[in-house]
């Protein structure tokens, strides 16, 4: 029942003028969501070119070719997506990058022929794998001081960090073992057999599981941390598998393959195959953007990284490189 007293005219204006307030916070929100000035960027190295390809996410284009040392190989994003670390195994160093100017910032020796890095110890320290050398280098993330050398199997990969910092995996092609590098310590605490020729691997988010290629093998396996052993294994469909990425609710793992030329999708509960998407030769290293839409790869021979949109399976753009594309990271640049 409305009230003898209320003034219907004015109670009309109040909530217009309320309404209208509202819509004018609506713009407000919507660049909340996203901070002025933030840009996703891909970042491609070039192994035969020497440099470093950016490309801005939300249009496609090429907006950079950055010199490096000679062959650029591994990619790493630093936690705050200020600095793109790309390793040069031909140079035994490491180039740091202003991911924002594009510009190399400075290069620090890394230990003989650099290949794949990661951060560790909640950014802190940088992981750098020593092909030659059978080794892991730990650099201090701000100094670029060497703080440790750790030795691991033979032909070491490439290293990926657990999301909860407990565990550095590296992967050894030759040794076909994977060896767990506690993270507090720096110390390997197991080396765990795996098919032949690992190579690319992918922690769960929850840090329970993690994803191996092999490439020989054929297969991708899946390792318990709390067992530390396989748990299971299976073979992708494809030849030479070389990495691997998981989307982000767990359901589907991304499985790059070099011979056969293509990325095809398993079910990670099953293992069963879900898709075959062509993309073509040399198709190696993989990121995923941050909301999980898209999935980028590098496509050596072709000379370019092919952009996958995770919805439909299926590649939307293909975006011209330097020479012999290897690695590829995404920085989420503010």
């Amino acid at each position: 029942m409305r009230s003898s007293t209320s003034n219907p005219a004015a109670e009309r204006t109040r909530v217009r003028a309320s309404y209208l307030a509202a819509l004018s916070l609506l713009p407000a929100l919507v660049v909340g969501h996203a901070p002025a000035g933030a840009e996703v960027r891909v970042f491609v190295t070039n192994e035969k070119s020497d440099d470093v390809t950016v490309i801005d996410a939300s249009t496609r284009k090429v907006v950079a070719t950055i010199p490096v040392g000679k062959r650029p190989r591994g990619v790493a994003v630093s936690p705050d997506g200020r600095r793109v670390y790309v390793s040069n195994s031909n140079s035994d160093t490491v180039s740091v990058i202003d991911a924002r100017s594009l510009t190399v910032l400075r290069s620090v020796a890394a230990g003989l022929d650099p290949e794949g890095l990661t951060f560790g110890k909640a950014g802190t320290a940088l992981y750098v794998v020593n092909e030659n050398e059978l080794s892991v280098t730990v650099l201090d993330a701000t100094s670029l001081a060497v703080t440790r050398k750790i030795a691991v199997g033979k032909e070491p990969e490439t290293a990926v960090a657990s999301p909860d910092g407990r565990w550095i995996a590296v992967s050894n092609e030759t040794s076909d073992d994977v060896h767990l590098i506690d993270s507090a310590s720096d110390t390997v605490v197991k080396r765990i057999p795996v098919p032949k020729n690992p190579r690319g691997m992918r922690f769960t988010a929850d840090s329970r599981h993690l994803w191996v290629a092999s490439e020989q093998a054929h297969k991708v396996s899946v390792i318990d941390m709390t067992q530390m052993a396989v748990v299971r294994s299976a073979p992708t469909g494809g030849a030479r598998p070389v990495d691997v990425m998981l989307t982000p609710d767990g359901s589907r793992a991304y499985v790059s393959h070099g011979q056969s030329g293509d990325v095809r999708v398993l079910d990670t509960t099953s293992l069963s195959l879900l898709a075959t998407i062509p993309t073509g030769p040399r198709t190696w290293w993989m990121a995923l953007a941050p909301d999980g839409r898209f999935l980028y790869a590098t496509v050596g021979r072709a000379g370019e990284v092919a952009v996958i949109d995770t919805q439909s399976n299926a590649v939307v753009a293909r975006i011209p490189c330097g020479t012999l594309p290897w690695g590829v990271a995404i920085a989420d640049v503010h």
